[in-house]
């Protein structure tokens, strides 16, 4: 006779669960509170359907934090599987210039979820939609809201998918927490991560250079650095060239009230150069033309050094060649939490085991943004629930 197993919540580590079982041993029902699945996994694919990243896994592993946590399961299901099983149903991929996987040019993110769906309807896959989850009933039975009445719902084993705490238009809100401490499961509290970082601008600059990029930079948050581009906002700096400093930022902010990013504005023209080429200057040229003509700095990161320097120290060589390469900013906030495109926080890791399995609540377990880890963009959060998912199916399997 087949087990059952409730999987609560329908984003991408719950999908991939699904698809990776044994449908000889399990008889698996998805339940969503949405009227359709995966609601953030559709949004997240408007702005470039980013699925993974193609770097090699010694690589991939170190973007997670805690690494740790995360390299069992991306070794385990790496993305390079990832990519064969895309193939596998459908949705052939390709490396862009960036690195990153997306989808074969011309397959849009919708056709990604259906092609899923079809593999999880010829597993005979179950869906229960527009059921949310309230709790556990005195008997631990799950509880579940359906058109306004209350369901209990039985099940040999429960895997929650929930989710974080951002974007709570696709229904990600985080709103499950309470929900487990009245079980005593200790919850981190949960941090906007892949976020705006506020910077108080002057007006006069940000006149100038609201919402200019600052193209081939590299940032530094203590000994932390991300070379990419950052695009200048009135709430402060946002972009994947800071994104990846999230952890950090966050650290030094809980800690000092504010974080000091040190910024390379020609991070691929070491300091010898600067001083040779800013020593070659002409009597009758500018400063500002100097900086355009021989180090080809645009008009941002020219603006940029006139607001962060007074008058004398921008007309002295020494003092710019060193703002170039080091160029200090402090950051005193981060966005508010559903402007982020991913959150940290929820379950602590210590109250799970090696296969996700919650401590405290027997046959019961959690996988994806619902856990304490964080990524930056570029592929990293959607691979690790991804391989989440699969390795907790490969466990479940080898217990049939």
């Amino acid at each position: 006779m087949k087990k059952s197993i409730a999987i609560v919540g329908s984003g991408p580590a719950a999908l991939m669960l699904a698809a990776s079982l044994n449908e000889a041993v399990y008889d698996v029902t998805i339940f969503e509170k949405n009227s359709a699945p995966a609601r953030k996994f559709l949004v997240a694919g408007k702005g470039g359907f980013n699925l993974t990243h193609s770097e090699p896994t010694d690589f991939f592993c170190t973007r997670y934090t805690p690494a740790p946590f995360l390299e069992p399961f991306i070794r385990h299901f790496t993305n390079a599987d990832l990519r064969n099983w895309f193939a596998s149903i459908g949705i052939p991929t390709y490396v862009g210039t960036s690195k990153r996987v997306f989808p074969e040019r011309g397959i849009k993110p919708i056709q990604v979820l259906d092609a899923i769906l079809q593999t999880l309807k010829t597993k005979h896959i179950k869906f229960s939609f527009s059921h949310e989850w309230i709790g556990w009933d005195s008997a631990k039975r799950l509880l579940f809201l359906h058109q306004g009445a209350r369901h209990t719902i039985t099940s040999d084993l429960v895997v929650f998918a929930l989710g974080g705490n951002s974007w709570k238009i696709t229904g990600s809100d985080g709103s499950w927490a309470g929900l487990f401490e009245q079980e005593g499961i200790h919850l981190v509290p949960f941090q906007p991560s892949n976020c705006a970082f506020g910077i108080k601008w002057s007006d006069s600059f940000l006149q100038t250079c609201e919402g200019k990029p600052l193209k081939n930079i590299s940032i530094r948050c203590g000994t932390n650095i991300k070379t990419g581009e950052v695009a200048i906002t009135r709430f402060g700096l946002e972009g994947s060239g800071i994104y990846a400093l999230s952890p950090q930022i966050r650290d030094r902010l809980s800690r000092e009230g504010f974080a000091s990013l040190d910024l390379d504005l020609k991070p691929d023209l070491r300091v010898e150069e600067i001083v040779l080429r800013l020593k070659n200057r002409r009597a009758n040229k500018s400063v500002t033309k100097l900086l355009q003509d021989s180090l080809n700095l645009d008009k941002t990161k020219i603006a940029l050094l006139k607001y962060s320097l007074s008058r004398e120290e921008y007309l002295d060589p020494s003092v710019l060649m060193t703002k170039i390469k080091h160029l200090t900013l402090h950051v005193d906030s981060l966005a508010p939490i559903d402007e982020a495109i991913s959150t940290v926080g929820g379950i602590a890791l210590d109250e799970v085991d090696e296969h996700l399995g919650l401590k405290k609540i027997p046959n019961t377990y959690v996988i994806g943004e619902m856990l304490d880890w964080d990524a930056p963009t570029g592929g990293y959060l959607l691979q690790a629930c991804f391989s989440m998912g699969h390795s907790l199916a490969l466990h479940l399997n080898n217990l049939s």
